[in-house]
Parts: structure tokens; C-alpha cells; sequence
């Protein structure tokens, strides 16, 4: 893979190479559903996942909540929780993976939450800061990351990083 000049991947490399296949061996092996819950990524996930070809025994359904309403409605994140600490945020981002999970026949979840930019950003939430979720049948995670770039760069890492950590999150310690 080439390199941009600031030593990070182009968003068609990136693209080019999302985990989607190892994501499917893994959720085959143990006979589980995934579901997506994304706001900045609007689909990008889901469309990833399935652009593989027999996504159906694997992906359930994928949630697009752009706005926080949606976030409410769909995936029964309390509004509440969003006027308290924002929609980019952990708290926000474990509670659309659990919600997508509580709405969907799946095992498994992923959420992302964030500021893709070029606008939106803040000092505390600077564009490019993204929350992840990701529910298990052992549990639920978070963790947020930064990410330079424009808007789709940001999208681009966004996919790829939600993705490749729930590989990891599901492959057993060796």
C-alpha cells in the first residue's frame, strides 16, 4: 500500500482494504447477525459490509441516525443522554450500539458517532474526533479516535478503524 505524504493511507487504499471478509468468517463461525448504527458514516458500514457477496447469512440491518432524533426513535437512545453530553460522545456511542442490538434480531453491533467535518467541530470535539461502540455477546466497548483529513478521509478511517477493532474485539486471544 503507498503512503500519502503525511504517512497515512489514501481513502481509495483504505477502502480497498476494509476486513469486510474476515468480519464475515468470524460472525459465520459463531452464527451471528451484525447490525450497523451510524451517524457520520451515513451507510458507509453497511454498504461495506454488504458489497461482499452473501452478506445476508451475516448482516441483519443497518441503522442510519444522522440526527439526533433518529438516534431516539430508532435505537431508544434517551434523549436526555444526548442533551447531557452530545451526540459525539461515549456515552451516546454505547448506547447506539446497545440500542441497535435491542432493535435488530443481531448478536452483534456497531455504532459510530462523530464530526467528519469540514464544519462542526469545537475546541473540546475537534472535526475529525469520532466515537465508537461496539456490543458483543461478552460485553460492550468504546473508545474514541481522531482522524486527520477532510471529510471523506475522516469517513474513509472511520469505516476501516469500526470494522478492523470488532475483528479484534471477536477473535479469541491467542
Amino acid at each position: 500500500m503507498n503512503a500519502t505524504p503525511d504517512n497515512s493511507l489514501s481513502n481509495q487504499e483504505l477502502l480497498a482494504h476494509i476486513p469486510s471478509a474476515p468480519l464475515a468468517d468470524l460472525m459465520l463461525k459463531h452464527q451471528w447477525m451484525l447490525a450497523t448504527a451510524e451517524s457520520c458514516t451515513g451507510g458507509m458500514i453497511a454498504a461495506a459490509c454488504t458489497d461482499l457477496a452473501g452478506s445476508s447469512a451475516w448482516f441483519e440491518r443497518g441503522f442510519v441516525t444522522y440526527s439526533n432524533e433518529a438516534k431516539s426513535e430508532l435505537l431508544g437512545v434517551p434523549s436526555e443522554l444526548i442533551a447531557a453530553h452530545g451526540a459525539v460522545s461515549e456515552p451516546v456511542a454505547r448506547a447506539m450500539a446497545s440500542g441497535a442490538l435491542q432493535h435488530s434480531r443481531a448478536q452483534v453491533a456497531l455504532s459510530v458517532t462523530g464530526i467528519a467535518g469540514p464544519s462542526g467541530g469545537s475546541p473540546d470535539k475537534p472535526v475529525g474526533t469520532i466515537w465508537f461502540g461496539w456490543a458483543t455477546p461478552d460485553g460492550v466497548w468504546s473508545e474514541m479516535q481522531r482522524f486527520d483529513g477532510d471529510r471523506a478521509a475522516v469517513r474513509a478511517a472511520t469505516l476501516h478503524h469500526s470494522l478492523t477493532r470488532l475483528v479484534t474485539l471477536l477473535t479469541p486471544a491467542t
